[in-house]
């Protein structure tokens, strides 16, 4: 006679309620793994092709802040060459996420039950809006202010005669390194909430906990924005409101998540009493 329990699980749970055999898992990982390779390979080829049309997308802050005549070089025979690969290296990235993305989730998906595909999918989906809203917020409000800011420290024309000219020339791999790296701190720092949410959906964190170390978390959003953004207040200003806006969304994205867990509970309690009734 076959298990009541044991139907429910096995019709719930993942698919086929199959052990698979360690080599077959190292197969299917390796599969996913090559695609997710080809795709950011294509991506490559094509970024490296329009890497002129990167460059100048992400030069275009500082050459609106320099004018009319100013430039950029590069003072090492390869380094031009070598700028483009990197940049088209993380151009390439960028472009392959949902790729990446979605062979990541075709390698778990089939050992997860039906619930939990469901509440994982809105953190599939948040991660990558986060990352470009804060990458589009430095790029578009932040970045144009700090260039203005270090850029008046310019001496275009000695005062008095005496002196000389102090002019910003700019190289190719320093500049794109900068910009780079800003970008990807502000979309990881941008990835706050979905850290949160998920070490609250695991019982790692709280609500409650989380609004009472608030004042803490103001003194790190500060910390993490000096170190990471131009030594200029405001650009440690532009990352620090966010960051402090997006951690009381965490806190209130915990306060849902406790509250359906509540409900389930009082849900499961009120069948379970339902069945022991004689």
């Amino acid at each position: 006679m076959s298990d009541p329990m044991l139907e429910t699980d096995t019709a719930t749970g993942p698919e086929n309620d199959r052990q698979m055999p360690l080599i077959e898992h190292l197969i299917e990982l390796r599969r996913r793994l090559l695609f997710s390779f080809i795709g950011f390979l294509i991506c490559f080829a094509i970024a490296f092709w329009k890497s002129d049309v990167v460059f100048n997308f992400l030069a275009d802050p500082l050459a609106q802040a320099l004018g009319e005549g100013r430039r950029m070089i590069y003072t090492d025979l390869t380094e031009a060459f070598f700028t483009r690969v990197k940049l088209a290296s993380w151009t390439a990235a960028f472009l392959a996420f949902p790729v990446i993305a979605t062979q990541v989730w075709l390698f778990i998906a089939p050992g997860l039950y039906k619930k939990e595909r469901n509440a994982f999918w809105p953190f599939l989906v948040a991660t990558p809006v986060l990352f470009f809203m804060g990458a589009a917020l430095l790029y578009y409000l932040i970045i144009p202010m700090a260039w203005q800011f270090f850029l008046s420290f310019q001496q275009l024309a000695p005062t008095d005669g005496l002196g000389l000219p102090i002019q910003f020339e700019g190289k190719v791999n320093e500049y794109l390194s900068l910009i780079m790296s800003l970008i990807f701190a502000f979309g990881i720092a941008f990835e706050l909430p979905v850290l949160l949410t998920l070490l609250a959906k695991v019982g790692i964190v709280s609500s409650a906990g989380l609004a009472s170390r608030r004042r803490y978390a103001v003194v790190i959003a500060f910390v993490v924005a000096a170190v990471v953004t131009p030594p200029d207040i405001i650009s440690q200003i532009g990352l620090a409101i966010p960051l402090i806006l997006l951690y009381e969304i965490s806190i209130w994205s915990a306060k849902l998540i406790e509250r359906n867990r509540a409900k389930e509970e009082a849900k499961r309690d009120a069948d379970l009493g339902l069945n022991d009734e004689p």
